[in-house]
């Protein structure tokens, strides 16, 4: 069972809390039933006998005990919270650097909205189980162990109340509960689902407007929240039947042992005080039942929790880091495709085949093709988000499936295609691969960029606070920002995903000329759309369904490769008609 095996690897570093937790919380149960015993005392010897002095005595003595099971309580209460939120903590800590460690394959085969549910939904339940065990769960067992030994103690007779009625709690209870497993299964894949629609109707809200799509977007999250109400309520139902039955047990057992009792004070085979005392461990025990299966209730959600869980955390990413990783490199700024083809998987063809090229340091590659011929996987497999399933890829003279990951990552400055900033300021930004670039570094990237001007306007310069994604700067300023935060970070190797598309023409060959100094000494790799970005380039390659058709400079791809040719004439002729 996987939330067994999660408890077991995730509590080990809290074993003495643990156990601190299980005593306190038997020296506050064991006060707790003392209680009842005391209480008897107080009426038989006390009450019926008239001894004020006896009642005084025995009542400040059930004050001591009293006092004793509220400070013990509390710091069980205390203890084992610590523990669920190391616990939690811990988990969440594993999970995220699971996830950090798969390759793209691995985040699209579980989605990230799934993956979020994971790390939050899912731990929440995982981690209230444990809150509710180190409260309730230790505390119920001995409670009921030790109630009925007390109480049969006091009288045998009635202890044929207890033997029919839990037994037969349990067995209805056990009936709820086995219904309510499937139902927790299908709500967490309903959670799943909630937020895969509003994910994509938040990131796409622009797409939705555009199209006038508001109306059918509502009726969508509609269908999907109201799938996840029905299926909580018919798990609510489910566990509304419980408490109600347990409360029917109690009342029933109650007036069992007065009806009883009351017949064996009149034989004269019990005391007053006895049947009281029997009435209080009959209900605490009850009350016991009540914990543990709230406590169970809890325990199917939470299993199957555990079981996603356990579903990211024993999936490895297929990205594999080598075992002995190469960490000394022969070249700086250099990248070869070697007779390289890619799959992906469960395709029926692959998306690259036979590539071949060299980037070297100082000299600018080029890769132009039309949507879907395969450029930026290419660029996917230099930072090894996938690894190629036919040939090699090496950075800097090695196979990057034996480089060391953080060396590979750290040899390369990638530009995406979707430039993406996080949360922070400007100069956060700008720093997230260089940590200890100075403020003269960050104006200096940002004047190739050509990006000072709109940040030398923000409020408070680089200091300027940056939204989660930088919705609050323009397209073409996120554009120009994550340029200026590769050019931070001095790699050997600068790749350029379509990344000068959201530039206009004149920003774009006034940066492309003043990047020009700056990497120099490194190898760079554009992949554009426009011809009038790789005019320049030292060698352009030109893909069309995964090949190599052309491979050259501007001019020469013109007469000797019809693909770029057409590629060409067809922006010249948009410019024209434009």
């Amino acid at each position: 069972m996987q939330l067994r095996r999660l408890l077991r690897t995730h509590l080990g570093p809290y074993k003495r809390l643990l156990t601190l937790v299980l005593v306190l919380q038997a020296i506050q149960t064991a006060a707790a039933l003392t209680l009842p015993t005391l209480n008897a005392d107080i009426i038989d010897n006390g009450v019926l006998q008239g001894d004020n002095g006896y009642i005084w005595r025995t009542g400040a003595v059930m004050l001591g005990f009293s006092f004793v099971q509220i400070v013990f309580v509390i710091a069980a209460v205390w203890f084992g919270a610590q523990a669920a939120m190391s616990f939690g903590r811990d988990l969440r800590r594993d999970i995220f650097q699971q996830v950090n460690s798969y390759s793209a394959r691995e985040v699209g085969q579980f989605g990230a909205p799934s993956l979020i549910t994971r790390v939050t939904n899912d731990v929440q339940q995982v981690q209230m189980l444990v809150v509710l065990a180190c409260t309730m769960m230790i505390a119920a067992p001995i409670t009921m162990v030790f109630g009925i030994v007390f109480a049969i103690r006091e009288d045998v007779g009635l202890s044929v109340i207890m033997l029919v009625a839990i037994p037969i709690l349990i067995v209805v209870l056990g009936i709820i509960i086995s219904r309510m497993v499937p139902t927790f299964q299908v709500m967490q894949l309903k959670v799943d689902r909630v937020n895969a629609v509003l994910r994509e109707q938040i990131t796409g809200i622009r797409v939705v407007r555009a199209f006038v799509r508001e109306p059918e977007e509502v009726a969508r999250f509609a269908e999907a929240n109201d799938d996840l109400t029905a299926t909580s309520l018919r798990a609510g139902r489910l566990m509304s039947l419980m408490f109600p039955t347990v409360t029917l047990f109690i009342s029933m057992s109650s007036v069992a042992v007065l009806w009883l009792g009351a017949d064996r004070i009149n034989a004269g085979e019990m005391e007053l005080g006895s049947v009281v005392a029997y009435l209080s461990y009959l209900v605490q025990v009850l009350i016991a039942v009540v914990m543990l299966t709230f406590m169970v209730s809890m325990i199917p959600r939470a299993a199957v929790a555990a079981e996603r869980i356990a579903e990211v955390l024993d999936t490895d990413s297929s990205v594999v880091p080598p075992t002995s990783p190469i960490t000394t490199l022969t070249e700086r700024g250099t990248v070869d495709f070697d007779g390289v083809g890619f799959t992906y998987p469960g395709a029926t063809s692959p998306v690259l085949s036979d590539i071949s090229f060299r980037i070297t340091p100082g000299r600018t590659t080029a890769i132009i093709g039309s949507t879907g011929s395969g450029k930026s996987t290419i660029v996917d497999l230099v930072p090894r988000l996938f690894d190629v399933t036919e040939g090699s890829v090496s950075v800097n003279g090695v196979d990057v499936r034996q480089l060391d990951p953080d060396l590979l990552w750290g040899s390369i400055g990638y530009v995406p295609q979707k430039p993406y900033l996080f949360s922070g300021t400007v100069a956060s930004n700008l720093r997230f691969g260089r940590p200890d670039a100075t403020e003269e570094e960050l104006w200096q990237a940002l004047e190739v960029a050509q990006g000072a001007g709109f940040v030398q306007s923000m409020p408070q310069g680089l200091e300027s606070p940056i939204t989660q994604g930088g919705t609050n700067v323009s397209g073409g300023q996120r554009q120009r920002l994550s340029i200026a935060r590769a050019l931070v970070m001095r790699p050997d190797i600068y790749i350029f995903d379509d990344s000068f598309s959201a530039l206009d023409l004149a920003t774009d060959a006034r940066l492309r000329l003043a990047l020009q100094p700056h990497v120099r000494d490194a190898g760079v790799l554009i992949v554009a759309q426009r011809v009038s970005t790789i005019a320049d380039a030292d060698q352009i390659i030109v893909i069309e369904h995964g090949r190599i058709v052309g491979r050259g400079r501007h001019v020469a791809l013109i007469d000797s490769c019809p693909t770029y040719a057409e590629i060409v004439d067809s922006q010249f002729e948009a410019e024209a008609v434009g």
